[in-house]
């Protein structure tokens, strides 16, 4: 009996569980009241997804839109990222004034769901002003300036967050320093993944009821929620000079000054990336991509540079592999046109998959908080990029008919596969950062910490634009055309292999450490050791 399959996945399922319990329970005794406001800025921007399916329908039946442009879209969207140095150094000078980032923020979230509400409700009057596309391309382009500016502010409360010192004024070790850091950077994970399990499944099933323009009425609520994260901090301050109930704030051990490297250099590059954008010069996006690229390695070496050799050559490996895994180009728009096409999936749906994904993320990464935080960073690229190729099999099993063949034999299409899927890939979607993260969190001078959170994030952020590049080059090579989908399925080829084999390539060649610590690991990577390390069973024992 215990020898059987069936008996192992009950002991492997009893294991998780437990995990899960302790994580939950190991969470609630590391919560503290400092943790809120950086949480609500986060939870924030998780429930700004409350209109990302009816903006899919929106662009594929009213705009004129291809995939490639949709892709170089996202490309110039994801660049505002790359200028969290530059903002993040001005939010360390101006401090005590962080909340007028914030402020900002919201207004530039505000006027791109404004622009919404008039593309959805007041079409005709719009397109007297500007063409409709045109009105789309500001509405994209202002939404994440906001969240860049509102979370820099964000990253650097979350540093502040964890104190140093307890309530009797000594030190917390640094062990205990960075099961806090873990503690507070996965409750932003789960903050941002919470905030769109909130609004998922209710998006998509509201938008079968209300009129795309009462959603985005709706939706112009939200940056709310992150202005009053910043006054709720400010109250806190307030109470805790007061009272004295909380542990005592870390001061800066010296006032932040301008500098003119991180302001010079972030100035030259909005000019440079404006004068190539509007004057249409040929490979514009990759000169900006390179040029911000170069930007980001010239201020990471000056950050860099009072740190041992040895220590400094890990730092730039890890980043290397992270920017890799992250870089991997998608499939594009045309993806999910074909679900909605030929697979039939409707905003209902698509909400429901929304929301499993985002519940399922979080109690992954409640069970896997303490392995994740044990597990070198190579080594979570590694297990996401295997564990991530198998999940992509069975949707590009479906564009071979593969749904067809289990609804003729076995009673189940399209609609259960993708929710199965969908189950078996979130809970651990989210983990490759948060070790990531806390480790910048941890290693962030107190009143530095914006810049370093900025040059460290933006660094792996920018491979979001690359990827955006790829899928750009991908989708101009596999061309996909709304109802016209014959080339999909060697796209979805292709972006599978590349996920899987760069970033494997990428920690081969830029592991840190001996040829001896490469072995150990490719052993710990053994698919089955794997999965018994996670759960922690012990069949060996019995």
């Amino acid at each position: 009996m215990k020898n059987t399959p069936i008996f192992r996945v009950m002991v492997a399922a009893g294991a998780l569980a437990m995990r899960f319990r302790g994580g939950i329970r190991g969470i609630a005794r590391d919560l503290r009241w400092s943790y809120l406001p950086p949480l609500m800025v986060y939870f924030a921007a998780g429930v700004s997804g409350f209109t990302g399916i009816i903006e899919a329908f929106f662009v594929k039946d009213k705009l004129g839109l291809t995939p490639a442009l949709l892709a170089s879209l996202g490309f110039w969207a994801g660049l505002p990222w790359a200028m969290k140095m530059p903002l993040g150094h001005l939010v360390d000078v101006f401090w005590r004034w962080k909340a007028l980032f914030v402020y900002l923020g919201a207004v530039l979230m505000g006027a791109s769901l404004a622009i919404m509400v008039g593309l959805t409700g007041h079409a005709e009057w719009m397109a007297t002003l500007l063409p409709l596309d045109a009105w789309y391309v500001i509405s994209v382009l202002l939404a994440p300036i906001g969240f860049v500016l509102q979370d820099v502010v964000a990253d650097a409360m979350t540093v502040e967050a964890v104190p140093a010192l307890r309530e009797n004024g000594t030190p917390y070790s640094e062990a205990e320093q960075q099961q806090m850091h873990v503690t507070m950077q996965t409750l932003g994970r789960m903050a941002i993944v919470g905030g769109g399990a909130v609004v998922a499944g209710a998006g998509g099933w509201l938008a079968k009821t209300l009129s795309y323009e009462t959603m985005y009425w709706i939706s112009l609520a939200i940056p709310m929620v992150s202005v009053l994260g910043v006054l709720l901090a400010a109250g806190m301050r307030r109470w805790r000079r007061r009272s004295a109930a909380l542990p005592a704030e870390i001061s800066p051990p010296e006032a932040v000054t301008l500098n003119a490297n991180i302001l010079g250099a972030g100035v030259a590059f909005v000019a440079l990336s404006l004068l190539l954008g509007l004057g249409r010069v040929p490979m514009n996006e990759e000169i900006i991509f390179f040029g911000s690229l170069g930007l980001i390695v010239f201020l990471m070496r000056q950050l860099l540079a009072d740190l041992d050799p040895g220590r400094r050559r890990e730092i730039i490996a890890i980043a290397v592999i992270i920017f890799v895994f992250r870089a991997m180009p998608g499939a594009g728009a045309g993806a999910s046109w074909w679900q909605m096409d030929r697979l039939g999936f409707d905003e209902a749906f698509l909400g429901t998959l929304r929301q499993v994904a985002s519940i399922l993320a979080i109690a992954g990464m409640l069970a896997l908080r303490g392995w994740m935080g044990r597990r070198p960073v190579p080594y979570l690229v590694v297990f996401l990029s295997l564990y991530g190729t198998v999940m992509a099999l069975p949707f590009l099993g479906m564009f071979y008919g593969l749904h067809e063949w289990t609804e003729a034999h076995l009673g189940f299409g399209a609609h259960t596969i993708a929710l199965v899927d969908t189950m078996a890939d979130s809970p651990i979607g989210q983990v490759a950062m948060i070790p990531m993260l806390a480790w910048i969190a941890k290693e962030a001078p107190r009143n530095r910490k914006a810049t370093y959170f900025a040059v460290m994030a933006a660094f792996t952020n920018l491979a979001l634009s690359a990827s955006q590049l790829g899928t750009q080059y991908l989708n101009k090579l596999f061309v996909i055309e709304r109802g016209h989908y014959d080339e999909l399925g060697m796209l979805m080829i292709v972006t599978t292999i590349l996920g899987l084999v760069l970033p494997v390539a990428a920690v081969l060649f830029f592991q840190p450490g001996s040829t001896g610590m490469r072995h150990r690991m490719a052993d710990r990577l053994n698919p089955i050791k794997a999965f018994s390390k996670i759960t922690g069973s012990q069949h060996s024992s019995r």
